[in-house]
């Protein structure tokens, strides 16, 4: 590997039912990029008429989810009353902070019909000081597009290439949906503390090295890269500022302090959080051994 490429993560599937995901972080090799603590990739997937996406209502704790759509539509719910329908283009940032519970479906026009669903699912860990912060729930579809010739990218969050996205940023954060097409290039910036890239689609390159499809590439720092394509790919680029605390990941619950996800843990079974209006009648029960953790 180059000496400008320090890492590459190979995700792990996970079977959640209707599809598979392929998550890279948290693992054992590396737990964050920037304030990314949790990586997941999915589809594209065809879901055939009756079938359908049901993540039943969950609790999270001192971190934002992001949710990012290239296909398909998620109907989303909240404890906080919130309800939208997620389609391309448009950025979900959902902020747990001291506790939010939510659920993620497929809308009834798409269980009748049947989609493709392809997508990332990115969780940020909320930093000092703003881990116990009043949950929150935005949603934008005005984004900045930059296009220059044969590669277009879509600022979802922070600042990049002279535009800045309006989604709320806890610690400073960069992503981005770069889309290459045939002989397409794109400077990657040297700004951020930590970066990654992934490859959703297609064939890419970064400074002539072949990018892995669905593994996480970590960037060395400091240095200004070209992104580039010889017959067309999809890039996911994301990063930002180093924590200095560390933060531990049990299920689905984020903290620098351990206690502090012990005690989630058992507010959980003992209905401590609050409901989702409108998908009340089920939930997750706290798994006895989480399959998303962090490693000491």
């Amino acid at each position: 590997m180059s000496d400008l490429l320090i890492q590459t993560i190979r995700p792990v599937t996970h079977d959640i039912g209707a599809f598979a995901v392929r998550r890279a972080i948290p693992t054992r090799e590396r737990t964050m990029v920037g304030p990314f603590i949790f990586v997941d990739q999915f589809g594209p997937a065809l879901l055939p008429p009756g079938a359908a996406m049901d993540v039943r209502p969950h609790p999270h704790i001192n971190l934002a989810t992001v949710t990012w759509l290239f296909e398909g539509a998620i109907e989303h719910r909240d404890s906080l009353g919130s309800h939208a329908v997620i389609r391309p283009g448009q950025v979900n940032l959902m902020t747990a902070g001291r506790g939010i519970v939510h659920s993620e479906r497929s809308p009834q026009a798409e269980r009748l019909a049947g989609q493709t669903l392809y997508g990332m699912q990115t969780w940020l860990a909320l930093p000092d000081g703003r881990e116990e912060i009043d949950p929150a729930f935005e949603a934008y579809a005005d984004l900045p597009l930059i296009e220059d010739g044969c590669a277009s990218a879509r600022v979802i969050m922070g600042t990049l290439w002279g535009a800045t996205a309006k989604t709320t940023q806890y610690a400073s954060t960069i992503y981005a949906e770069i889309l290459l097409a045939p002989g397409g290039a794109l400077p990657i910036e040297a700004e951020a503390d930590e970066r990654a890239v992934m490859l959703v689609g297609g064939e890419a390159e970064i400074e002539g090295e072949p990018l892995e499809l669905y593994a996480l590439t970590v960037l060395a720092p400091g240095k200004a890269m070209k992104l580039a394509s010889a017959s067309g790919g999809r890039v996911m680029l994301l990063g930002g500022e180093a924590f200095t605390t560390p933060r531990h990941v049990w299920w689905n619950f984020v903290s620098s302090s351990r206690e502090r996800i012990n005690q989630a843990k058992q507010d959980w079974e003992q209905g401590r959080f609050p409901t989702v209006p409108g998908d009340s009648e089920e939930f997750i029960p706290l798994p006895r051994i989480a399959t998303t953790v962090s490693y000491p």
